[in-house]
């Protein structure tokens, strides 16, 4: 049996009502991307001949977040086998001889898991293979009782007597099964049960009592826990982190307070980038070689190209791109902006739509004005150019190359290369008068005070 032979079911219907959200709960995020993005992500790096993710009606934004797998409508919620029943229908017509069931809502789950899983199945020569766990506190777990290297039975913990709840072996909620003995299996679940549903765990009783060889494979609780909370949730978080911080560093990243550094996970850093404390990654990040990152830094939708120095306390919004050994410095917030090779915007500026050339340097409180309340405008700074401190330059606005201007202008107008611009008040200074000043205004705050 070849990989390309088996398809994969998604369970997503839940409505997750302990998160106390309007939304979904397998569109909670985990490192910036929906819980059940990483799920699909995991299944894919198995090369499924089809996936089907069953979701509730109404669960549109679900079905989005899916794509490109193919969805079914669990019209009523009556348990996970009616769930998977509810899939059928997606895979009619498909070559498929073995099927894979999981949950949505398991962000941590990795394709290497899924792998184990199938080809333990295969190996065994087993009907069905089940994902298990060892959880620290085993709750609401379905217990998986074993006898002679043979899973005989998931007993849900609602429906357990005292002795199974004391069985430390949980069942993961993953099942790996033959086509059609699964179809077969769960045509024969019936809803007697302390839920009334129908429940997918019931299959491994039903093909034991049949001789149907049924094995547990062992995963690490870490990986196979839902999330059912919003406490669940930030634990997973917790995890997911750890992950990512661990596989940047193994891939050549110099994190200098790792706990402090948060990533997405579609984060992308090359080899020797060096990343100070409290700085977080938003989606769609790249950073090229040889970068160094000061810290206290937040970046989302940001390219930050080979040997660029940013930060600390710098902000990069989407659309921004440090171009090679540029600097960007302390509360500098730049938004769809390139900064060509070399440029500098070392400190306290904005630069919102705007292209800088290489080479350029942007003084300390400088302003791209690219919004007049109706629409963004653009800024163009030459190759060169030289902005003075405490400059506003009011788009749409172009400086040559060259070009300098000066401290404290306000520009208007485009501005020709290697040309000087000022636009400034004429310095006026009246001797004494400072004096005069702080005399009058003593002897008037001496009236007040006799009244």
């Amino acid at each position: 049996m070849t990989a390309s032979a088996f398809a994969a079911i998604v369970l997503a219907a839940g409505k997750g009502t302990r998160m106390k959200s309007a939304r979904p709960k397998v569109l909670h995020p985990v490192a910036n991307r929906p819980m059940i993005r990483h799920v699909l992500d995991a299944v894919a790096t198995l090369g499924p001949a089809r996936t089907v993710v069953v979701v509730a009606p109404g669960m549109e934004a679900v079905a989005a977040a899916a794509s490109p797998a193919s969805v079914a409508i669990q019209e009523e919620q009556l348990g996970t086998g009616h769930a998977v029943m509810a899939a059928r229908p997606a895979l009619e017509g498909a070559a498929i001889d073995e099927i894979l069931i999981l949950c949505g809502d398991t962000p941590l789950l990795t394709g290497e898991s899924l792998g184990r899983l199938l080809a333990e199945r295969r190996r065994r020569k087993a009907g069905i293979a089940v994902l298990g766990m060892r959880p620290p506190e085993p709750g609401v777990y379905g217990r998986m009782i074993e006898r002679d290297g043979m899973l005989e039975a998931i007993v849900e913990a609602k429906d357990a007597a005292p002795e199974v709840l004391a069985v430390p072996l949980c069942n993961a909620g993953v099942f790996a099964a033959e086509a059609t003995l699964l179809w077969r299996l769960l045509a024969r679940v019936d809803r007697r049960n302390a839920q009334g549903e129908y429940y997918l765990t019931d299959i491994v009783g039903l093909a034991r009592g049949e001789g149907v060889p049924v094995v547990a494979v062992e995963a690490p609780h870490e990986e196979t826990a839902g999330i059912n909370s919003r406490a669940e949730l930030a634990a997973a978080e917790a995890a997911m982190q750890q992950r990512l911080r661990a596989r940047h560093m193994a891939a050549g990243v110099t994190l200098t307070a790792p706990e402090t550094v948060f990533f997405s996970a579609d984060t992308v850093l090359g080899r020797d980038v060096t990343i100070g404390p409290f700085t977080v990654f938003g989606p769609g990040c790249v950073v090229e070689d040889g970068v160094e990152i000061l810290g206290f830094c937040h970046f989302t939708g940001a390219v930050i190209r080979v040997g660029a120095i940013v930060g600390p306390y710098s902000r990069l919004r989407p659309g921004a791109e440090i171009g090679e050994d540029a600097h960007v410095g302390n509360f500098v917030e730049v938004k769809a902006s390139r900064l060509g090779k070399g440029a500098k915007a070392n400190h306290h500026s904005y630069i919102g739509d705007t292209e800088i050339g290489a080479k350029a340097n942007i003084g300390a409180g400088t302003i791209t004005v690219n919004y007049n309340g109706f629409t963004k405008e653009k800024t163009v700074i030459g190759e060169g150019a030289f902005i003075g401190s405490n400059s506003s330059l009011v788009a749409p606005v172009t400086v040559g190359a060259g070009a300098i201007v000066g401290a404290g202008s306000v520009i208007t107008r485009d501005v020709a290369a290697d040309a000087l611009a000022l636009e400034r008040a004429p310095q006026v200074e009246k001797p004494g008068a400072a004096r005069a000043f702080r005399e009058k205004r003593a002897a008037a705050k001496a009236a007040r005070a006799k009244k």
